[in-house]
């Protein structure tokens, strides 16, 4: 298991996190990401769209309500948010079906998830340190972020 950590210090560097990894994904990736609310989750994810090719990512929004959001993309996004689930629930969303090398699945609130998700797994959690800073901090299988991270 690889274990990294990337500190950014702005929404924008937050945002080109995102961005520089979505470029690196090639497929079949499940990203699992945990944080508080107003952690940089759906920021983050904008950013993953755009390295993943989404034109405009200020389309890009929190499936809080939808529950799941699907971009069109070089691969394609299932973007879900499980805040408002409890584990049972998570298996009526068909999420499995999406799980293949056409797609990227970005889950926001993870953990509602229990042991559900598996593959190719990056487990991201964001960290408030500061106003503006948060701590990424990824696990993965595979190493995916750079040593200078932004």
């Amino acid at each position: 298991m690889v274990r990294q950590t990337c500190i950014t210090n702005s929404p924008e560097q937050t945002f080109e996190l995102g961005r520089k990894l979505g470029e690196k994904l090639k497929g079949g990736e499940i990203i699992l990401l945990h944080g508080d609310l107003g952690a940089g989750k759906t920021l983050f994810t904008k950013g993953l769209a755009q390295g993943l090719g989404v034109e405009d990512p200020s389309l890009v929004v929190s499936p809080s309500f939808t529950l799941v959001n699907i971009y069109k993309a070089r691969l394609d996004i299932v973007h879900g948010d499980l805040y408002r689930l409890d584990a049972d629930a998570v298996y009526e969303l068909g999420l499995e079906d999406y799980m293949d090398q056409e797609h990227v699945l970005i889950i926001e609130w993870a953990e509602k998830a229990g042991d559900f998700f598996t593959g190719d797994v990056l487990d991201i959690t964001i960290e408030h340190i500061g106003e503006s800073s948060r701590a990424f901090t990824v696990e993965s299988d595979r190493r995916y972020l750079d040593t200078d991270c932004i």
